[in-house]
């Protein structure tokens, strides 16, 4: 909480650190950045205007004023010219919104003050210093730890808070507790001994925080300390005898300036009223809806989300090809509408019904069940419709069959008798079934023992194809398309909440007409986005990939697989001892215990107390930085580095894998069914959740033992995998027509030995493991756009060679750096790209002024087309395999698939003659030039398949 202001009626003057808050705001929010709809950056602007308003709101400041740096060489360059040397450029993103922070301040009547030569704490430093003598009590609003060297009696910091948090003030106390220092000008000594990599200030090398204050403390300053070097010893002495002129230089750099010369008069920044309108116009150009709302209410315009003005601009395209006034669409209900729809409850209506039926070529049905899960629930009735305007709902016996649902795969036990009348119906191949979530319905049918066969069309699927960044409910579509409002749920059972009622609860004529309606919209619907779906190319991913791979994942998680619990249960008391012994070894290393799971704790250890990195990353949070990524960097340095990753593997495989997945087991199955979701991701790959068996780790032998858990149905069974080989690549290949990747591929060399020769221009007999490794993360980094940069970081090699073997991989394989210049180019021109079956990504930002924004839009546009055909591969993969077994009779079933690997139930008498005829329908899944490689294995668990 900020500190109690002592002297109510003592001037007041606030100083902005302009740039430092500015920097502050904008990579806080670097992983959700905020921008308009147009694609302007404005993470820094918000955080400018969130921190002006709590100033002002909070602590009444009867003076204010922003300082900002400028361009200009400053003294600092002149006796040091690397000062600030390694410095990028401004972001383009941040410099985009230098002009609105400016607006913003004019708008708040806030003095800007910039002079040429001075940085802005020089600035800053100076005012508060003359403020101080003519008795103001002056605050300084900044992040930048420099600063500490400026607090006095009447002068203070305040750190802002991150994400709402209050602020940290800091005076003189609170500056000498956390330097453990006796005057708060000693910060200046040990500023300028251990240096500041952000400002290229040397220091003494191999001095960070802890030994610096250590010194100053018991030296009191740069200088008496190098009179006493004698006192020092080992590395320590000669580190600080050596760069003795760098430590005094280093002070002199890091020393705020207290005498810049100027013109402000400080009587002048007093606190003005703010200019409403230019305000309220900032915040409707910049989007800033909530801010805008809080401050003006009622009046303020607020503008809407930049996904909805997309979604809104499309809905008026297509509500203007259907209808005549699209701007004025008179939305219908049931009550406006003529329909016939029919309860069917006799054994002679159903009988004319199925007759009916099993007339037509397409027809559309809907169940009404008990519940959300469609293998538990039962069934209260179907509904059916043929045309437009008419449907029938056909009443099931669900209260005779409360008990006897048939939840055992495998076996022949009949689902309901009623919809058991219609099999004839679900089993005819030569309709076209046409529904809405149709994987809910065909699951239910499924395991009431009825198969679904002949043709689909499932109006969310194929819309999810058609209008990628669109809703997809059957209610929403039937708006967009139809200009009708179907009757919602919630007015037959109620709101979501404890107080829901049943489906079952309804009182039949509500519920036939419910579900006859829903038939006869969906129906509808599918009539009015089939043209599209035609014109716009995405009929094959439509039809002949996402729509047939319904019932083949249907009867993949109907089959499930067969989890050893007991083995499952052995390895978590293994990985309990070993997260024991790994979590004393990591107290052994910090000679005291802490919460290894707190990042701050951790931090605290790594970077203060054991001093691994002289200036550690920090979070946006502000804390340091303990991600995976940056403890694989310092695993090196110290053993507790590498316990610390060794014990957070451990403890997550246990608590989200070992110990979780025995709970997903079926009781009356006996095995694990997972769900499928097909459209889960916009590239196509498909997610499995409760449980999702995507993110089983296998890199590691821990990860690796969970997959010997997962077993085959009995003894005369054995696990195959199937998996496609470095598919992506290949893909690229594909796609971009490179002769020499091609060449590879056709002499069956490998990739990463070929690249690895290309790139280091040795021969193939001569690259090394190492080159091997370095080639393989080029060629898997290509794909996703790696820069120098990102490869440096990933190999851990100097910023040079990672650019060296870019810049080779692209002379060596020119067609791919042309495929990928002419996919972003088309990207451009089209707003997406698209995979070899037509599914799209659309890439709003490909063509944003803000850089940031253009560059992650450049990546996807040569990511998705590979992605999403290696995707569309696999589930083309599916469908055929799916239909072989089922051609040759097999009693092999189809069981997993995870990432590029299908996983199926043996049995072990078909081995010689099922494993040729899965290869084959996967290598041909998508024809391709470049030859597909499919790698299998068998074993008693995954792990040994695998």
């Amino acid at each position: 909480m900020p500190e109690p202001d002592l002297f109510p009626d003592q001037k007041k003057l606030v100083l902005l650190d302009g740039m430092a808050l500015v920097y502050r705001a904008h990579f806080a929010l670097i992983r959700s950045p905020r921008q308009t709809s147009g694609g302007l950056a404005t993470s820094g602007v918000f955080g400018m205007t969130n921190t002006v308003l709590d100033i002002l709101k909070k602590e009444k400041p009867t003076h204010i004023a922003a300082a900002f740096d400028t361009t200009e060489p400053t003294e600092r360059h002149k006796v040091f010219p690397e000062y600030k040397a390694q410095r990028d450029a401004l972001p383009e993103d941040i410099a985009a919104q230098l002009p609105y922070i400016d607006k913003l301040l004019n708008a708040f009547n806030i003095t800007v003050i910039r002079m040429p030569g001075y940085e802005a704490d020089d600035i800053i430093g100076t005012l508060a210093h003359e403020a101080a003598q003519q008795g103001f009590r002056t605050l300084m609003v900044t992040p930048d730890k420099d600063y500490h060297q400026l607090v006095g009696e009447d002068t203070v910091i305040f750190r802002p808070g991150r994400k709402g948090a209050a602020y940290e003030t800091l005076g003189v106390p609170e500056v000498l507790a956390h330097w453990d220092i006796e005057r708060v000008d000693q910060v200046i000594d040990i500023l300028g001994l251990m240096g500041d990599a952000s400002d290229n200030i040397p220091g003494v090398p191999g001095i960070g925080p802890k030994t610096a204050q250590k010194l100053i403390a018991e030296y009191d300053t740069i200088e008496n300390l190098l009179q006493n070097t004698s006192k020092l010893k080992g590395k320590q002495k000669e580190r600080v005898e050596e760069n003795a002129e760098q430590a005094l230089l280093s002070k002199r750099l890091v020393t705020i300036q207290l005498d810049v010369p100027h013109t402000v008069d400080l009587d002048a920044l007093k606190v003005q009223p703010q200019n409403d309108d230019a305000l309220q116009e900032l915040f409707e150009e910049l989007e800033f809806d909530t801010i805008g709302k809080k401050i003006f209410g009622k009046k303020f315009s607020s503008s809407a989300s930049r996904t909805e003005k997309i979604r809104e601009k499309r809905e008026g395209q297509i509500q203007a090809t259907l209808f005549d006034d699209a701007d004025d669409v008179e939305i219908k209900t049931i009550k406006d509408v003529k329909h016939t729809y029919h309860v069917v409850q006799t054994a002679a209506e159903r009988a004319a019904l199925l007759k009916k039926l099993l007339k037509q070529k397409e027809v559309c049905f809907d169940t009404e069940t008990t519940g959300l899960d469609p293998r538990t629930a039962l069934p209260l009735g179907i509904s059916f419709s043929i045309k437009p305007h008419e449907a029938w709902y056909v009443v099931c016996d669900t209260e005779q069959r409360a008990g006897e649902q048939n939840t055992e795969p495998g076996t022949d036990v009949p689902g309901s008798p009623v919809v058991e009348e219609f099999r004839p119906f679900f089993e005819n191949e030569s309709i076209r079934k046409v529904g809405h979530n149709l994987k809910y319905d065909i699951t239910l049918l499924k395991w009431n023992g009825i198969e679904t066969r002949g043709e689909l069309m499932d109006t969310m699927l194929a819309h999810s194809m058609k209008e990628p960044e669109m809703r997809h409910g059957l209610d929403y579509l039937a708006e967009l398309y139809l200009a009708y409002k179907p009757v919602s749920i919630t007015t037959l059972i109620g709101p979501k909440g404890d107080d829901q009622k049943n489906m079952a609860d309804v009182p039949l004529d509500s519920l036939a007409e419910y579900a006859g309606e829903d038939a006869d919209i969906t129906l509808q619907v599918a009539k009015a986005i089939a043209p599209d779906i035609e014109k716009q190319g995405v009929a094959q991913v439509c039809y002949e990939v996402e729509c047939p791979l319904v019932p083949v994942l249907v009867d993949m998680e109907y089959e499930g697989i067969r989890l050893d619990t007991d083995a499952l249960a052995a390895y978590s008391q293994q990985l309990t001892t070993e997260i024991d012994q790994l979590r004393d070894m990591i107290y052994q290393a910090a000679e005291h215990e802490f919460n290894i799971d707190s990042p701050k704790q951790l931090g605290v250890v790594l970077y203060e107390e054991l001093e691994l990195e002289k200036n550690p990353k920090k979070t946006a949070t502000g804390q340091w930085s303990t991600r995976e990524s940056e403890l694989q960097r310092l695993s090196g340095k110290h053993q507790i580095v590498a316990d610390v990753l060794d014990y957070r593997n451990a403890a997550k495989l246990k608590s989200v894998y070992v110990d979780q997945l025995p709970s997903h087991v079926n009781p009356k199955t006996g095995r694990l069914h997972t769900h499928y979701s097909q459209t889960w991701t916009a590239t196509g790959r498909m997610q499995s959740n409760d449980p999702n068996l995507q993110t089983i780790p296998v890199r590691k032998q821990r990860g690796r033992e969970i997959r010997a858990a997962f077993v085959p149905r009995d003894d005369d069974h054995l696990l195959l995998s199937a998996d496609y080989s470095q598919i992506e690549l290949r893909i690229m290949a594909e796609l971009s027509g490179d002769e020499a990747m091609l060449q590879a591929f056709t002499d069956g060399t490998d990739i990463h030995n070929v690249t690895a020769s290309k790139v280091y221009g040795v021969d193939l007999e001569d690259v090394t493991r190492e080159m091997r490794d370095k080639a393989k993360m080029v060629n898997f980094g290509i794909i996703y756009g790696i820069s120098g940069f990102g490869l440096q970081q990933r190999l851990n090699i100097p910023r040079a060679e990672a650019n060296d073997l870019i810049t080779n991989y692209k002379k060596e394989y020119p067609g791919v750096q042309r495929w990928i210049d002419s996919t972003i180019e088309q990207a451009k021109e089209h707003g997406y790209v698209q995979t070899q079956t037509g599914r799209r990504r659309y890439l709003r930002d490909i063509t944003s002024r803000n850089k940031t924004l253009a560059n992650a839009a450049e990546r996807l546009a040569m990511n998705s087309p590979i992605q999403g055909t290696a995707a569309d591969m696999l589930k083309l993969a599916m469908i055929k395999v799916h239909a072989a077994l089922r051609a040759g009779n097999f009693q092999t079933k189809m069981l997993l698939t995870v990432h590029d690997e299908i996983v199926f139930d043996m049995l072990k008498s078909e081995e010689e003659s099922v494993k040729p005829v899965i290869e084959a329908a996967m290598r041909t899944a998508l024809p391709m030039k470049v030859p597909i490689l499919v790698e299998m294995g068998v074993g008693e668990n995954w792990l040994e398949a695998h």
